[in-house]
Order: C-alpha cells, then sequence, then structure tokens
C-alpha cells in the first residue's frame, strides 16, 4: 500500500523542481558600461580593477574618440556613464536630452604636449613663431588626433594656430582616429612629433616630452562626465560618485591629469 504524500511535502517537491528549471534563466544584472575619452584608458582600467571600484559591482569600459562616442549613445548604445575629452561633445548629448539631469559635472583636467621618440634629441620650445615644420624636416609627419572633430585634435589644431606654427604643419599631419592612436604612431617611430596628452605621455615609456604648450594657447582642458538618459541604475550613480572620489582621483592624479579647470 502506497503512503499518501503529505501536502506540504509536494509542495515543496514542486517548488524545487521550478527553481531548477528556472534557474539558467535567473536575471544577471548587467555590467555598467562606461563609454571613456582614449586618452583615460590607463588610468580607468587601473580604477575600475580596484577593490573599491570593483565592489560596487561589474563595470565595463569601451574607449574611442569622444565624437565617435557620443554619436554612439545619440544612436542608442547602452552607455551608463559618459566621459568626454572636451565640453563640446557632453554638450552635444545634454542638447539631444541624452544625460540624466543634474548628474554632469567636471571630472578631470590634462595638459598638451609635444612628444618625440625616447631616443630624439630634438630640443624645442613652443613659442610664437616656432617653426615646427623645420623640425619636422621634409619628409617629416606631426601626428595628432583629427584636427576637426577629435577633442585631441582640436586642442593642438588651435595652439598650434595661436603660436602661428599650424599653416607650416597642416600639410604634414598624420591624422588619427584619437589620441591613443597619434601617440602610437610617435611611439613605434613612424612620426618624429606628436601632439597628445599629458597623461598619454606618461603612460608610454617610448616617447619623451619635448615640450608642453601654453595654457593660453588652446581651451582649458576639461573632462565632463555624465549619466546616460536610459541607463540610469544605482550602480551607474555609484560609480560615477567613485570617479569623483578623493582615491580615484588621486590613481587619476598618478596618471597624469590634473584637477579639472575652474570656469
Amino acid at each position: 500500500m502506497r503512503s499518501a504524500r503529505r501536502p506540504w511535502l509536494e509542495t515543496a517537491l514542486r517548488l524545487s523542481c521550478a527553481l531548477v528549471l528556472l534557474a539558467p534563466f535567473a536575471v544577471r544584472a548587467e555590467p555598467v558600461l562606461v563609454f571613456a575619452a582614449a586618452s583615460l584608458k590607463p588610468a580607468l582600467d587601473a580604477i575600475l580593477a580596484s577593490p573599491a571600484v570593483a565592489a560596487i559591482g561589474e563595470a565595463k569600459a569601451s574607449y574611442a574618440a569622444s565624437s565617435q562616442l557620443a554619436r554612439q549613445i545619440e544612436a542608442g548604445a547602452p552607455a551608463a556613464i559618459f566621459v568626454s575629452a572636451d565640453e563640446d561633445w557632453m554638450n552635444y548629448l545634454a542638447e539631444r536630452d541624452r544625460l540624466v539631469a543634474g548628474t554632469r559635472s567636471d571630472l578631470l583636467g590634462n595638459a598638451l604636449v609635444l612628444v618625440a621618440p625616447k631616443d630624439s634629441p630634438l630640443a624645442l620650445q613652443l613659442v610664437p613663431g616656432v617653426d615646427l615644420a623645420a623640425a619636422l624636416g621634409r619628409e617629416g609627419r606631426l601626428a595628432l588626433a583629427e584636427p576637426n572633430s577629435v577633442p585631441a585634435g582640436k586642442y593642438a589644431k588651435a595652439a598650434l594656430g595661436k603660436l602661428g606654427a599650424w599653416d607650416g604643419v597642416a600639410t604634414h599631419i598624420v591624422s588619427a582616429d584619437n589620441v591613443r592612436a597619434a601617440l602610437n604612431f610617435v611611439a613605434r617611430g613612424e612620426a618624429p612629433l606628436g601632439v597628445v596628452y599629458r597623461s598619454d605621455a606618461l603612460s608610454e615609456p617610448a616617447v619623451r616630452v619635448v615640450a608642453t604648450f601654453p595654457d593660453d594657447s588652446h581651451a582649458p582642458i576639461v573632462y565632463p562626465a555624465a549619466l546616460v538618459a536610459g541607463h540610469d541604475s544605482a550602480a551607474a550613480r555609484r560609480l560615477l560618485e567613485a570617479l569623483r572620489a578623493p582615491a580615484q582621483q588621486a590613481i587619476f592624479r598618478a596618471h597624469g591629469f590634473d584637477a579639472p579647470p575652474s570656469h
């Protein structure tokens, strides 16, 4: 004679079976996706790997020129946080209602430098009238990020124009997709000179800083950060706040960034 199962036992068995069947479909929290200017890669990679930030939850970063990232966000890319290398591309998204109101702030500053391969003997001062074309030589090329849309390239074009050097080098430019790509041209010895951020130069032992551009030769370099509309979450807010915290700001400083310039 079969023994009757107790009602509570049958209920427990049904629940156990349901949990086993549903386990493969359990919802996992999506990682926070950060779209960040290419120049941020060494520092931001270190920050995201730090225990304090890793404890917030999984986060991933995608690096490219700010112009490219902003257009991807406009097209619906699922970034939760955007860190631009200039205000123009953050303004571009703000004008299109693609930012979460009240979350934008200036995160960092930087400096613009002229770099050469580490073994180059070149000495040069970046003063008005500097003959940068002569420093390049007949076949030499000046590496910089695309000068009409990418922030580092725009800063470089403005600075060279202010010093009276742009016209002399305009036909000797090797234009890169982003500032890290411009840095690589110099690091590999494919260009004798390049214009990058100080933070980039510090991250690459194959180059050396020849000179720093005067602050008044270009607009202040500022990195604004904000949450992206449609992807706001508690984890994204905690991560954005962590990037502003003293411990993470110290990591940025160690990689060559400054406090954001005051307006």
